[in-house]
């Protein structure tokens, strides 16, 4: 069992920054695929990015690429979520999910494939 615990969400202007955290439980944390996934009002939940497990490949959505970083620190069993240069679309519920397996690495871009979700953080970007 993995348990995840988002942080660091509010509210920000546009062209602005903030760091979403994700501290998991579990001594295994290292082991896992970490992604962030987000959620807008009346909207599916979509993909943001994820690092996987064990090379540590990154996958970004075209909306976060060249804006958003991914990393993690294992010895913390955190992830985090580095948003710069942030737009009123990226408005939404930010949420961390973990998942241990996946057919082919792209797959981790599938929502269905995380085993474990964090209760969202909210991120709201003002104009």
């Amino acid at each position: 069992q993995v348990q995840l615990v988002e942080s660091g969400g509010g509210l920000v202007q546009a062209g602005n920054s903030l760091i979403l955290s994700c501290a998991a439980s579990g001594r295994t944390f290292r082991r896992y695929t970490m992604g962030w996934f987000r959620q807008a009002p009346g909207k599916e939940r979509e993909f943001v990015t994820t690092i996987t497990w064990p090379s540590g490949t990154t996958f970004y959505a075209d909306s976060a690429k060249g804006r958003f970083t991914i990393s993690r620190d294992n010895a913390k069993n955190t992830v985090y979520l580095q948003m710069n240069s942030l737009k009123p679309e990226d408005t939404a519920v930010y949420y961390c999910a973990a998942g241990d397996s996946a057919p082919y690495s792209g797959a981790w871009l599938n929502k269905n494939n995380y085993a474990y979700w964090g209760q969202g953080t909210q991120v709201t970007v003002s104009s």
